[in-house]
């Protein structure tokens, strides 16, 4: 396969959870019939101003503890309805959350950081939720392809599932890190949706392709696909891809909705980052590969990146950086504006591994 699949941690003891206590088994923690965990879940923060919520997601694994929330009837536990949308990116899903049509997403830290610094839109990091491992994020060419180093990259093509967003930004800071001038490559000006993308890598439509787990896999599955590097390297190595976000006035206006969303978000978290089979059963139980199911081959082989509790501004801070060096920030940017108030949730309640 040419990537390392992240096996599961160790079981975490959830310092919430009694009936997560450590030893429990990694089957029994994830399945929807566990009446443990879902019964031990926090209800004290009132009834919910709102019961039922549209909430736009990219399918991919750094949804996990999404998917798992989902699968394993958490937010049910917190008397919410989710009605589950993919979405194609952050950006399309801010201007859903402004006109109302999306209460919750679940997207790229670059996009939302644009919308923030850029465009001043008023949205909030209210939990993260992932950060990137060996083999999460990967640069792709097929087997025919002259290109067998980065160096090859030049004057190409490399497919992003949307312009100047968090792939752009992980593949230019490899190719520096590796010797090659970023605008020496290509990209393209339209977004290709990453299920789209490994076919387009095969037609021959891009001459390399970036993509994130699951799509990575079922491109080398599908299309026979082979890894040109990994993007867990040099700036970006462990870096924090993906958060979930509320508009400031949402948040105001539904409190204990957000408060309970929360808490089953962060044991879906806790459960992703510490069960492996779970994850591959929540993701296998989706309806339809457009919203992120996957065959169990496919489940059996993706590389999962860590799941942290709560919110680290100093780590999405360095997202903000890291596009200030490679120049879509034109101006230093303070992400502490757009992140939840460290009184809004009590995240000391979970833990985990990589928080």
């Amino acid at each position: 396969m040419g990537r390392l699949r992240r096996t599961a941690a160790g079981a975490v003891a959830l310092t919430a959870v009694a009936g997560l206590a450590a030893g429990c088994s990694s089957s029994s923690a994830s399945s929807a019939g566990n009446n443990t965990s879902v019964s031990s879940l926090l209800t004290n923060f009132g009834p919910a101003e709102k019961g039922t919520l549209n909430v736009g997601v990219v399918p991919a694994m750094d949804s996990a503890g999404f998917f798992i929330a989902l699968h394993d009837g958490l937010f049910a536990r917190e008397g919410l309805k989710i009605n589950y949308s993919p979405a194609v990116s952050s950006e399309t899903a801010v201007a859903q959350q402004l006109k109302g049509q999306l209460d919750i997403s679940a997207g790229n830290y670059v996009s939302y950081i644009n919308e923030a610094a850029i465009d001043h839109q008023p949205i909030e990091v209210v939990a993260e939720a992932s950060i990137m491992q060996q083999g999460a994020q990967t640069i792709f060419t097929m087997p025919n392809s002259k290109i067998k180093t980065l160096s090859g990259l030049k004057n190409q093509l490399i497919g992003v599932n949307a312009p100047g967003n968090i792939e752009y930004l992980l593949d230019v800071s490899v190719l520096q890190e590796n010797g090659v001038t970023p605008t020496s490559v290509k990209f393209p000006k339209a977004p290709i949706p990453f299920p789209q993308m490994g076919q387009m890598l095969a037609d021959g439509k891009i001459a390399a392709a970036s993509m994130p787990e699951p799509f990575a896999s079922q491109a080398e599955q599908q299309f026979g696909a082979v890894p040109l590097a990994d993007l867990n390297q040099g700036a970006t190595a462990d870096f924090p891809v993906e958060g979930y976000v509320v508009t400031k006035q949402w948040a105001r206006q539904y409190p204990n909705t957000l408060k309970r969303f929360l808490a089953a978000l962060e044991l879906g978290q806790e459960i992703s980052d510490t069960d492996r089979p779970g994850v591959e059963q929540a993701f296998e139980a989706l309806n339809g590969p457009q919203n992120g199911q996957v065959s169990p081959g496919i489940a059996a082989v993706m590389a999962l990146d860590t799941y942290p509790i709560g919110i680290d501004a100093t780590r999405i801070q360095r997202v903000a950086d890291v596009m200030f060096q490679f120049g879509l920030l034109k101006t230093r940017f303070n992400v502490s504006s757009m992140l939840m108030p460290s009184s809004a949730f009590n995240f000391s309640r979970f833990s985990s591994s990589s928080s």
